[in-house]
């Protein structure tokens, strides 16, 4: 009780940010070299403290002369860790976009994209990232960095298109990658008359809370799939209305 009343408020923010910041850095460096050299440096700690513990002069001097250059060392040796956690940084949003003009265009595109192609049965995956990041799978694409356009989707998926096979990913408005790779549902609820786009889309939604958009190459359809659902039979309205209360505010909507 004594240590409840000397905690002041400070303290607990205090905990909570470098909590987070430790967190963050893990998550970085997870199955990265960085991770492996970081337990190198935890065994060398070890080591150090059982030489100062056993009187071992000559290891505790080389450990010694080691920390005193630790870190230049981590700097070199974390060079790309340390790239990829700044730029995370510049790319986090620490206040949440509301405009909903470009939401919108983009929107109409994917819609316009998807009857385009149910109608010459053309068939496409379209996830559209929200809260779960899909960086794991835009990594094993081909990267692109566009807007979101007709022209460019319907170029992707032509079956001329050496990517077509693959899923596009869209995120903030922008066509992020092309030609990507998605986990296949192995629910057994799944019905055995679904190919592997079906099967792929809800794969990807049973595992992040993207929502996925599906063309159909055998029917012409288009189909949802949201949360390991699927919602088929899609037309034009029912499917921007679905990406609409999704996607733009309520308020934003009636504008």
């Amino acid at each position: 009780m004594e240590i409840l009343r000397i905690i002041r408020w400070q303290d607990i923010i205090d905990i909570l940010i470098v909590t987070v910041v430790i967190y963050r850095v893990l998550l970085i460096i997870k199955g990265t070299k960085a991770a492996q050299m970081l337990i190198g440096l935890g065994v060398l700690s070890l080591a150090f403290l059982v030489s100062r513990y056993l009187n071992l002069y000559t290891l505790d001097w080389l450990i010694q002369s080691f920390w005193a250059q630790i870190v230049l060392a981590l700097i070199i040796l974390f060079q790309p860790e340390i790239r990829k956690a700044l730029a995370q940084v510049g790319e986090t949003r620490f206040i949440p976009s509301f405009t909903s003009a470009e939401e919108l265009r983009s929107i109409e595109e994917i819609v316009r994209t998807s009857v385009a192609l149910a109608n010459r049965r053309i068939g496409a995956l379209i996830a559209i990232e929200r809260d779960t990041s899909l960086k794991e799978f835009t990594e094993m694409g081909t990267p692109l960095d566009a807007k979101v356009s007709h022209e460019l989707l319907i170029s992707i998926f032509h079956p001329a298109s050496p990517i077509h096979d693959g899923a596009v990913i869209i995120k903030d408005n922008r066509i992020i990658a092309a030609g990507c790779f998605l986990p296949l549902s192995l629910s057994s609820d799944v019905s055995r008359s679904l190919g592997t786009r079906h099967r792929a889309a809800l794969g990807l939604s049973e595992e992040t809370d993207a929502i996925v958009i599906i063309i159909s190459e055998e029917t012409g359809t288009i189909s949802i799939a949201i949360e390991g659902r699927l919602q088929g039979d899609m037309d034009m309205g029912s499917l921007r209305k679905f990406l609409t209360e999704h996607f733009i505010p309520p308020r934003e909507r009636k504008r």
